[in-house]
């Protein structure tokens, strides 16, 4: 697996593919939250990233050509309408130029959709995919390659060899154990909200009996 991470300071990243900072610099512009762009390097690595992707990713793609296939990380919380303009222009620059056709050409299209989005049957070829939901495809004309950004992302680039399925279910289970902690603070709240309530039920009685 490559992984690039996006930075205006050109620095190499370390040991950890998905950093917890990460700033976008083709505009200059600060971006925040952080971003990591990672790609595989063959059709069998693209297959592992398919199945374990995480539903924060967005899938990049030439349109209509042969590429690799770029996956931006996004925060949780975030959706793909959420994709900073820098960080898609980064992310089409770099699908672009992992192109053995779409390098050599201008003005042409990158597909972009929600890894959830991705759909893989038993009869498709390794590292193919279609797409569950049509709608949810967005398209982008990518004009021309821009070497500054190739450049610049290049030297950011490290290579690491991660067991995708355990980094999933780390996130899976990271999520689980949020989710189980939102449902025991909301029970707890209903819980003190029917206290609450039956001891104001108690209270007006003993008011009237009173009256």
């Amino acid at each position: 697996m490559v992984c690039l991470q996006i930075s205006n300071k050109n620095k190499q990243t370390n040991k950890n593919c998905f950093l917890k900072s990460c700033n976008a610099c083709f505009s200059c512009t600060v971006v925040s939250p952080p971003y990591t762009i990672y790609m595989g390097k063959d059709k069998y690595e693209n297959e592992d990233l398919i199945k374990y992707g995480w539903p924060e990713d967005i899938w990049f793609h030439v349109d209509k050509l042969s590429s690799a296939h770029v996956y931006l990380r996004m925060p949780k919380g975030t959706t793909i309408e959420d994709i900073p303009k820098e960080v898609l222009i980064d992310c089409t620059q770099l699908v672009k130029n992992n192109s053995i056709q779409g390098c050599k050409m201008n003005n042409i299209n990158v597909v972009y959709t929600p890894w959830g989005n991705l759909k893989k049957t038993a009869d498709m070829d390794v590292g193919q995919i279609g797409f569950h939901r049509q709608k949810e495809v967005k398209i982008v004309a990518v004009e021309k390659k821009i070497n500054e950004i190739i450049n610049r992302l290049e030297k950011t680039q490290e290579e690491r060899y991660p067991d995708l399925a355990a980094e999933k279910e780390s996130r899976d289970r990271e999520e689980r154990s949020e989710k189980k902690a939102q449902l025991q603070e909301q029970k707890k709240k209903e819980k003190e909200e029917m206290k609450m309530k039956k001891e104001m039920e108690e209270l007006r009685c003993c008011m009237l009996l009173k009256c």
